[in-house]
């Protein structure tokens, strides 16, 4: 400690657990940094923002300003995918202080000669801290300043506001004070913030009760594009195992012909390297990559740490697994639930390192198909150490790939995922369909600190959710629920074709679908009347055109006068292209509501006429004043994406405001 340090640097944000993980964020955001930064007394303060990325040696640096009481803020870009290193060092600035007290006494008459020379002191000091170049013009200045004659020119020149700047960013950094710790930021490819998924069971692609393959898959791709996705995500595509083979709707006991669960990896035609026979090759896998690839679609795989009965890691190494005392392998289980089909590894072998080493390379196997995204299933069940390790291995391997948590669990258990490494998060947005509890927990995820760790992927079905909301609501139930997801949450995903076809039968008393796909091929009539295609490529294609729609935090909420009616703006960074939507919560009659339009926002005065403009209907509305009406159907226009223009000099044009 220099007990001669007079600065204190306090309440540094954005950080994480005191800067034990990273905050998140995409490439092309900049980050800004606040913090509190003071001296004791009344000398005037430099703050500086350092950064670099990691791996390298020097710092680049950028001057904060000072905000209210204390409160410091500068920003630095964040141009690739990869973790940046940011820190602060602040300090005394003797210069800016003499400038401050010079100022004041020449304002008030006082003699200033011996200021003056106090001020040449300084300049001269710091030319011997300075660079060659600028040291030169640093001395010339101070001998100008001692040779003027007269005061009033000296004072001039002592005051130079370019003169502080240099001195201040270059030199005269002495008893300088560095926050302790240096902090991260992991920076992602934009899709980690902005996607939109399709989930496909290939197998069912096939039609006439033929097992699909993953060519059958091929032919589907042009349709999930003109739909508008660009991630299609596969349930496992690896063999499948035969012990304890679970039967439709997860009969305990398979019938002749019964599939299995995917996810029941593992058999002798191999293991998470492998994929089912039935599907195709490894080439043709890739071949299906390739040709999504071609359409703007992604392939997102599922990665499910856990084994068959039948899978060879069994035999091959029976340390990573618990066996029970009558010789059996411990298969998983949720009591009062049995899953005998699945084992699950034992992350507490003394083996354990040759266990994350495996798993690591099943990961980099299929970064190396060309898979950069994984949805990875329950890995709230697996140690977070373990994640934090594999996650920076694949992105050191890649800083393109991205992972999607599949943690349906306690709070504190998902933000953990988040924050050791995770680029998406499931979330409970599935539950939340009253306005309260989505008021509630929207506020919670992009007001709080964890929008600065844990970015949201709305679903609200998967197959393994069908929600009494979606099972009784009808057709206007999963408009209401796809539109949600698709505004709320930049990253939202749907599992089709139940969801388009808008299909709700569930095993009575449960969330879970009737004749589920998990356990069978479907045959599905993908256009079938009554199905929302349409309504789905209408929404993601308003979500690529306006940029206000493509982040999560950049939300409000605002009052009407029905609480079945929610009402909410996503502003966009300039706010010519913020959008206000009012959606109808409630899938079985149509509401009226009055909507309180935040007319400071978009600077248009009290009385001012303004036209609306509906993107879902293409209808427009002259409206007036904050309170305006509108009526929305659930079967016929459950919502509307509204953006408001005011008129112009010319009234034949329209100026976007919103």
């Amino acid at each position: 400690m220099e007990g001669r340090e007079r600065i204190a640097i306090e309440a540094v944000s954005p950080q994480i657990d005191c800067g034990r993980f990273p905050v998140q964020r995409v490439v092309g955001d900049d980050l800004l940094v606040q913090a509190d930064v003071f001296s004791d007394g009344h000398d005037e303060v430099v703050a500086m923002l350092l950064f670099r990325r990691q791996g390298e040696r020097q710092w680049q640096e950028t001057m904060m300003k000072r905000l209210d009481n204390d409160r410091w803020q500068g920003s630095f870009p964040l141009p690739e995918p990869g973790v940046y290193q940011y820190c602060l060092a602040a300090w005394v600035d003797h210069f800016r202080s003499w400038q401050k007290d010079l100022r004041k006494r020449h304002a008030a008459g006082q003699e200033v000669s011996v200021d003056l020379l106090i001020g040449v002191g300084i300049i001269e000091q710091a030319a011997k801290e300075a660079s060659d170049s600028v040291a030169a013009k640093l001395r010339l200045t101070a001998a100008a300043l001692r040779q003027e004659t007269g005061r009033q020119q000296a004072v001039e020149l002592g005051l130079d506001p370019t003169l502080a700047d240099l001195i201040s960013t270059c030199c005269a950094r002495g008893l300088a004070v560095t926050f302790p710790r240096e902090l991260l930021v992991r920076v992602d490819r934009k899709k980690a913030l902005f996607s939109s998924w399709y989930e496909l069971f290939p197998r069912s692609c096939g039609g006439n009760g033929r097992h699909g393959t993953f060519n059958d898959c091929r032919a589907l791709l042009p349709e999930i594009s003109a739909m508008g996705f660009d991630v299609l995500y596969l349930p496992p595509i690896h063999p499948i195992g035969v012990t304890k083979r679970k039967g439709k709707n997860n009969a305990t006991t398979a019938q002749p012909g019964d599939p299995g669960s995917p996810w029941a990896i593992g058999s002798a035609a191999g293991g998470h390297k492998s994929v089912h026979p039935e599907l195709g090759t490894l080439e043709e896998f890739q071949g299906l990559v390739r040709q999504a690839a071609s359409l703007g679609i992604e392939i997102a795989l599922d990665l499910a740490f856990q084994c068959s009965p039948d899978h060879p890691y069994l035999k091959e190494h029976p340390e990573w697994f618990i066996w029970r005392p009558d010789g059996a392998v411990q298969f998983a289980e949720n009591p009062p639930k049995k899953y005998e089909d699945i084992v699950p590894f034992n992350f507490e072998t003394g083996d354990w390192r040759e266990l994350w080493e495996e798993l690591k390379s099943v990961v980099f196997f299929w970064m190396d198909q060309g898979v950069l995204i994984f949805r990875v299933d329950n890995p709230h069940t697996k140690p977070f150490l373990f994640w934090e390790w594999l996650i920076a291995q694949a992105k050191e391997k890649s800083p393109e790939v991205i992972f999607l948590a599949e943690a349906f669990t306690r709070p504190k258990i998902m933000y953990r995922l988040a924050k050791l490494g995770f680029s998406q998060s499931y979330s409970y947005f599935a539950w939340r369909s009253s306005k309260e509890d989505l008021t509630t927990y929207l506020t919670d995820l992009t007001r709080s600190d964890a929008r600065e760790f844990l970015r949201p992927n709305f679903w609200p079905n998967t197959p393994d959710i069908l929600t009494d909301y979606l099972q009784h609501g009808g057709r206007g139930a999963f408009a209401i629920r796809v539109l949600l997801a698709a505004t709320l949450s930049s990253n939202y995903g749907i599992y089709g074709p139940p969801f388009e076809l808008c299909l709700g039968e569930a095993v009575p008393d449960s969330e879970e679908y009737l004749h589920a796909e998990k356990y069978e091929l479907r045959r599905w009539e993908r256009d079938a009347e009554g199905n929302i295609k349409q309504f789905i490529a209408l929404l993601n294609r308003i979500r690529r055109e306006n940029p206000a729609l493509q982040s999560t935090c950049n939300m409000e909420f605002y009052e009407t006068d029905n609480d079945s009616v929610l009402f909410f703006g996503k502003i966009d960074k300039d706010r010519k292209g913020s959008l206000l939507i009012a959606v109808n919560l409630d899938p079985f009659r149509a509401h009226s509501a009055k909507l309180r339009v935040p007319l400071a926002l978009f600077g248009i005065a009290p009385g001012r006429s303004y036209l609306v403009s509906d993107l879902l209907s293409q209808d427009n509305f002259l409206w007036q004043g904050e309170w305006n009406g509108v009526h929305l159907d659930p079967n016929l226009s459950p919502a509307r994406i509204l953006r408001i223009r005011t008129w112009t000099r010319r009234e034949s044009d329209f100026d976007y405001y919103a």
